[in-house]
């Protein structure tokens, strides 16, 4: 089975499964009324709708349409961090920089697979530079705490964020373009242990994870949640280069990776008296709501991949 069959497989079984959520919303919504529960469900499914029509159109047209959308999730969700986190008039020389050249400058050289310079760049000339540009306005007014805001946001933001389709471009043993795969088994990984969570914490929460951090996540819905998505993530295998074996492995890894950047962002928050980022995506809050469990997870899965599987 080639990776094209390997992707329809795999789309039309997550088709049958939303399908499957949509009509059990319904009949609850119909049987049980619209309570705040059901109703958050629904949205969520519905969002989901949306989210996956928008991977299947990047995955059919190509990988230079995948890094646009993810370039535009870039875009988006350093807009949600930066609203949320003030700034000055001052900041404003290096605002522009962090969204109009680093966020197109980091996907395009994603595009080129220069790993040597897109593994760096941020984190080493941006991080220096952003500041560098920000002396010019001559405000030192809170200038550490504005500087590591911008600097955090772009981190998160756009470089961790980029390393989900940079997974396109990795070439692994025996597993040679068919990055996509390896882009989709991360995403639904994150986003079934997310989900799973979810329900568990509902069904059967009792004790609070961190109650001062994230108020809905429970002991029993990370543990629920976390286990069945290391469960579908192991049977996912055939879509991998792992065995089933290390794809249970790297399932639990993405998993904690995720269950931490939650918990992490989730705190950044609470600290400026936010439930969520946005509201971009209904049911989901904004687009860093979404995507706080990948920015955590892609970069730690991306270098573990390409540390023990490529040729």
């Amino acid at each position: 089975m080639n990776a094209e069959q390997k992707l329809l497989w795999v789309f039309a079984g997550i088709v049958g499964l939303l399908s499957l959520a949509s009509a059990s919303g319904w009949l609850l919504a119909r049987r049980k009324g619209q309570t705040s529960v059901i109703r958050n469900l629904n949205e969520r499914v519905r969002a989901w709708w949306i989210m996956v029509a928008v991977l299947g159109a990047c995955f059919g047209l190509g990988p230079s349409a995948t890094l646009i959308v993810f370039a535009l999730i870039s875009f988006f969700a350093l807009r949600e961090f930066i609203t949320l986190t003030p700034t000055r008039a001052s900041d404003h020389r290096p605002l522009a920089v962090a969204f109009y050249l680093l966020v197109p400058l980091q996907y395009w050289l994603i595009h080129l697979e220069w790993y040597g310079l897109f593994s760096i760049f941020i984190p080493v000339y941006a991080f220096l530079g952003l500041p560098a540009l920000a002396v010019f306005a001559g405000d030192t007014e809170q200038f550490l705490e504005r500087t590591t805001k911008i600097q955090w946001g772009v981190m998160i933001a756009i470089y961790c964020i980029s390393y989900a389709p940079a997974l396109l471009v990795l070439d692994l043993k025996g597993f040679t373009d068919q990055g996509a795969l390896l882009l989709l088994y991360l995403m639904l990984v994150v986003q079934i242990s997310d989900v799973m969570q979810y329900v568990f914490g509902k069904l059967f929460g009792r004790r609070k994870l961190a109650p001062l951090v994230s108020p809905s996540k429970t002991v029993e819905g990370l543990v629920g949640g976390g286990l069945s998505a290391v469960a579908i993530g192991a049977a996912m295998w055939w879509i991998t280069p792992f065995t089933p074996l290390q794809s249970a492995a790297m399932s639990l890894l993405i998993v904690i990776c995720g269950v931490l950047g939650g918990l992490a962002l989730s705190a950044v928050k609470r600290s400026l008296g936010a439930k969520d980022w946005g509201s971009m995506i209904e049911g989901h809050g904004g687009m860093m709501d979404r995507m706080d469990s990948v920015s955590f997870a892609a970069p730690i899965f991306f270098h573990v991949s390409r540390y023990f599987f490529t040729t």
